[in-house]
């Protein structure tokens, strides 16, 4: 079995995800005493999400070429990094290191075409809806992306932030991205991407008219098939 990195920390309420997630797939295809074999180096999310917002993205690479740096001297055989927002800078953590980089994109665009669906929504922070990182990311396998209007996306971004980040789950917040989901339905959407690693910790299967493609599920599924040399 492969050695699984991860890059985590962005929140560390979606890498608690990544840690159950990946031990779990790895526990149900090699039984029930099985679990993976991993490393995680967690990082302090305050001065990245300092950084995201003041727009110092190149700051907020160096903190994370240096923890992926960490992870392969360590002995990690790949190295996926916990946040969708952050892989703005995916190109400057793959030069740096000489292990593969298994991007959350390209995992979550493989589970859209294995479905048939061309056409999804993406939710995420407003840098991941508004930038190109990971609509050019997703359109590059065919997919066409669509996105909230800009007041829905405030709204997106701010519960992510202020709520889904510190483990706070609400009933509100969740009609709100299920508003958020019905017009991007009437857009003509056939699924909806969960572009946060921490979105899936409110919105589940059963509240959504569409279906959901997790991007934390998926990525972990991708790194299990990695590390099991599938």
């Amino acid at each position: 079995m492969r050695t699984i990195g991860l890059l985590g920390g962005m929140s560390w309420e979606s890498s608690a995800e990544y840690y159950r997630l990946i031990n779990q797939q790895v526990r149900d295809r090699l039984g029930p005493l099985r679990s993976a074999r991993l490393l995680m180096y967690s990082l302090d999310f305050g001065p990245v999400e300092q950084a995201q917002h003041a727009g110092r993205w190149d700051d907020a690479a160096a903190i994370l070429v240096d923890g992926a740096r960490r992870l392969q001297a360590g002995g990690a055989d790949c190295v996926l990094l916990c946040t969708n927002t952050m892989h703005k800078v995916a190109h400057q953590i793959q030069a740096a290191i000489e292990v593969p980089f298994l991007h959350i994109a390209d995992a979550t665009a493989q589970a859209a075409l294995d479905a048939g669906t061309l056409r999804v929504g993406l939710l995420g922070t407003a840098f991941s809806m508004e930038q190109e990182f990971l609509k050019s990311r997703l359109a590059g396998h065919g997919l066409q992306v669509l996105v909230p209007d800009a007041p829905q996306r405030q709204q997106v971004h701010r519960i992510i932030y202020e709520q889904l980040c510190v483990g706070i789950i609400s009933e509100a917040s969740r009609q709100v991205y299920q508003q958020v989901i019905d017009s991007l339905q009437a857009q003509g959407a056939q699924a909806v991407i969960l572009g946060c690693t921490e979105i899936g910790l409110l919105l589940k299967p059963e509240h959504s008219p569409l279906p959901l493609l997790d991007s934390t599920e998926l990525h972990a599924r991708a790194a299990v098939a990695f590390a099991l040399g599938d």
